[in-house]
C-alpha cells in the first residue's frame, strides 16, 4: 500500500435519492477533496447514511453522477468502486481468528493462504494489534474489536474508507482514544475517511470537511471552525450548539454562550435582552445558565467559574443578558 500517494476525491452531481415520493436526498452537490477526512453531519433522517451508502454501491442513485477520482462509479457494483465500508456493527466473524478475519476479503479473491495472512499481519502492525493475530474476536475489547475492523477494511488497498457511526458503540473514554487513531491512520495513508455521525463533537474534532445536512440538503459545508464561528443559518447554530439564536425582528444573529454576558443592569441598547434563570448547571470550566427571555425564548450563557463564584446566579433570578455587537454573527434566512 502506498502511504504517500493522494486517493479518494469525490464529487457528488446533482444526487438524489428517493423512496417512492419520499425524497431523502435531495440534488446533493458535493466535492471531496483527495486525503480529506469528510464527516457528513446532521440529525436522523437529514439523509447523511443515505449519501454514505449510494458512495459504497449499496444503495442506487435516483438520478446524478457520483465520481471517485474522476471515474464515474454511479453504476458500478461495489466491489469495483475502490471504496471500503465499515459498519457500526463490525461484523466480525467469532469462528475465524483475527488475522483470518482481516484477510476475508482477500481470500474471497483467491489471493492464496500465505499471501494473504501475511498482508493481514502488516495491517494489524498498522494499527497496533501486531501480537494479536490468532486471537478470536471474543476474546478481544470492543475497541480492539474495532481496529480489526478497521484493519478488514482497509487491506483491499481502497481510495476511501467509509465508516458508519464507528464510534457510537464505544464508552466516551474509548471513543476519545478511537477518534485519535482513526485521524492518524488517516493522514498516514493517504487516503479520504467519509464518517457519518450524529455528534458534533466528534465531527469538530475529526473532520478536516464538515458537511451538515438537513432534510436530504446540505444547510452548510465547511471546516470545523467556519460551522462553529460563522454557522449560515439558524439550524446550523443551532445544530453545531454553544449559540444563542436571537430574533432582533429586523435579522437573527447567532452568538456564542461563552460571549454572552449576564447582568443586572438594565439598558435601552437593542444588544440586550431581560430574562428569567431557568436552570444553573455546572460546566467543568464555569457554569451553564439556561434562561428564558421575556419573548419566551430559550438563551444561554456560559459563564467563567471565577465570575459565577463573585457573583452567583441563582434559579428564578432576573437578569439582562448582553453581547458585544463584534460578537453577533448575522444568519441567512432569517430566524428559523
Amino acid at each position: 500500500m502506498d502511504h504517500q500517494s493522494k486517493r479518494g476525491a469525490v464529487e457528488f452531481v446533482r444526487v438524489t435519492k428517493s423512496y417512492g415520493t419520499s425524497v431523502a436526498v435531495d440534488g446533493i452537490d458535493l466535492k471531496i477533496p483527495a486525503s480529506t477526512y469528510c464527516c457528513l453531519l446532521g440529525p436522523s433522517g437529514c439523509g447523511k447514511t443515505t449519501t454514505l451508502r449510494m458512495l459504497a454501491g449499496h444503495e442506487a442513485v435516483t438520478s446524478g453522477d457520483i465520481l471517485l477520482d474522476n471515474a464515474n462509479v454511479t453504476i458500478r457494483p461495489p466491489a469495483k468502486r475502490g471504496t471500503a465500508m465499515m459498519f457500526q456493527s463490525y461484523a466480525l466473524f467469532p469462528h475465524l481468528t483475527v488475522a483470518e478475519n482481516v484477510a476475508f476479503a482477500l481470500r474471497m479473491k483467491g489471493m492464496p493462504k500465505v499471501q494473504r495472512l501475511l498482508k493481514a499481519q502488516e495491517m494489524l502492525e498498522i494499527v497496533d494489534l501486531g501480537p494479536f493475530g490468532e486471537r478470536r474476536p471474543a476474546q478481544l475489547s470492543g475497541g480492539q474489536q474495532q481496529r480489526v475492523a478497521l484493519a478488514r477494511a482497509l487491506i483491499t488497498s481502497p481510495s476511501i474508507l467509509l465508516l458508519d457511526e464507528p464510534l457510537s458503540a464505544l464508552d466516551p473514554f474509548l471513543r476519545l482514544r478511537v477518534r485519535g487513531e482513526l485521524r492518524r491512520l488517516q493522514k498516514s495513508l493517504g487516503i479520504s475517511f467519509v464518517h457519518v455521525t450524529h455528534s458534533q463533537d466528534e465531527a469538530l474534532a475529526l473532520a478536516d470537511v464538515v458537511v451538515l445536512m438537513n432534510a436530504g440538503k446540505i444547510e452548510q459545508k465547511g471546516t470545523a471552525e467556519d460551522l462553529f464561528s460563522r454557522p449560515r443559518t439558524a439550524f446550523v447554530a443551532r445544530f453545531i450548539g454553544a449559540h444563542n439564536v436571537i430574533d432582533l425582528g429586523d435579522r437573527a444573529i447567532a452568538v456564542r454562550t461563552d460571549r454572552t454576558i449576564l447582568g443586572r443592569a438594565e439598558s435601552e441598547s437593542s444588544n440586550i435582552r431581560e430574562a428569567t434563570v431557568k436552570t444553573v448547571e455546572y460546566a467543568g470550566s464555569g457554569f451553564s445558565v439556561q434562561l428564558v427571555d421575556d419573548r419566551g425564548s430559550d438563551l444561554t450563557a456560559l459563564v467563567p467559574e471565577a465570575d459565577f463564584r463573585a457573583s452567583p446566579i441563582n434559579e428564578g433570578e432576573r437578569v439582562a443578558a448582553t453581547w458585544s455587537s463584534s460578537d453577533a454573527h448575522v444568519l441567512e434566512g432569517g430566524a428559523l
